[in-house]
């Protein structure tokens, strides 16, 4: 994955590894305000096929009332998309946006420590997906 994004793979059905994402972002403090189902999106609109693909909205609300205290239009980056999607390999790709790279946009130096917290907690997620007890 390009730089923007952080990622891991996991030999689960999408299902499985969707549910593990759930609660491991929830772990994090994370709660999902959007889900979007690209495929079914894309069938219903276009009438074509695409492998599945799960884009979450998540949002940790301390750290989004935080940045949002500071810059009032870091709404527009908001939230945190993380996406679940089967890959080529027959795995399934969880990954998502870097905020730090997010809060580059705005360009306040004030964000970065908050976006570095996020970006942890991100990270932290991914690496629980991909373990059994999650």
């Amino acid at each position: 994955m390009a730089d923007f994004g952080m990622s891991v793979h996991v030999d689960i059905p999408l299902d499985e590894a969707l549910e593990r994402t759930r609660a491991a972002l929830a772990a994090e403090g994370f709660g999902i305000l959007t889900e979007i189902d690209v495929a079914a999106t894309l069938k219903a609109k276009l009438d074509v096929d695409v492998p599945p693909q799960i884009i979450l909205g998540a949002c940790n609300a301390p750290l989004a009332q935080q940045g949002l205290a500071i810059e009032p239009d870091l709404g527009l980056l908001l939230p945190c998309n993380v996406v679940v999607r089967a890959s080529e390999d027959g795995q399934v790709l969880v990954s998502a946006l870097n905020p730090e790279l997010m809060v580059t946009v705005p360009g306040r130096p004030e964000l970065e420590p908050i976006a570095a917290d996020a970006k942890t907690r991100l990270q932290n997620a991914l690496r629980a997906v991909t373990s059994p007890g999650t």
